[in-house]
């Protein structure tokens, strides 16, 4: 009996949802590495495919393409943001050290988007208008329990502007 016969059987078989749920995985984290250390524009089909280790017919599979791809993100990231809102509580914290969560939350905006030409007004603008949105959406989620509904339209929505925006085709008000 060869070495890797013996490894198999120690290993249990993994069900086709858990390999389901580790290829989309990987594919989610391929998306956000690739935006985190190449930006949005050079994050390619061929990128996300070669750093996730599949091919692009998996990932249409799995997604149905790269805008499926950035909805399922866009949705995990909600779902983390929502749940790590719930448990921050700013009783008792002074002004100075919430203000110090904004300035955390413009260095992740800088590393994943810090390539979009973009004005520093204009970047603010589009921060405050994503962190609005996903406030809003993580405290519509925390009045639906039990069972929070996915805002999948709302978040196709902020998505569509965050791709619009950050490819300098809005109108500049």
């Amino acid at each position: 009996m060869s070495a890797r016969v013996g490894l198999e059987r120690q290993r249990p078989r993994r069900t086709h949802a858990e390999r389901t749920a580790e290829t989309r995985g990987a594919i989610m984290h391929a998306v956000v590495e690739s935006i985190a250390e190449v930006g949005f524009k050079r994050t390619t089909a061929s990128e996300i495919a070669r750093r996730a280790g599949v091919t692009w017919g998996a990932v249409q599979h799995h997604f149905g393409g790269k805008d499926g791809i950035l909805v399922a993100v866009l949705e995990d990231s909600f779902r983390r943001f929502a749940e790590r809102l719930s448990d921050i509580s700013v009783d008792g914290r002074s002004l100075e050290r919430r203000t110090e969560l904004l300035s955390a939350w413009d260095a992740v905006w800088s590393s994943l988007f810090g390539d979009a030409a973009l004005s520093r007004g204009r970047r603010l603008a589009l921060q405050h208008y994503t962190i609005s949105v996903l406030t809003g959406l993580s405290l519509l989620r925390r009045f639906e329990e039990p069972a929070p509904v996915v805002r999948a339209r709302e978040l196709s929505l902020l998505k569509e502007t965050l791709l619009r925006e950050l490819a300098g085709k809005a109108g500049r008000a």
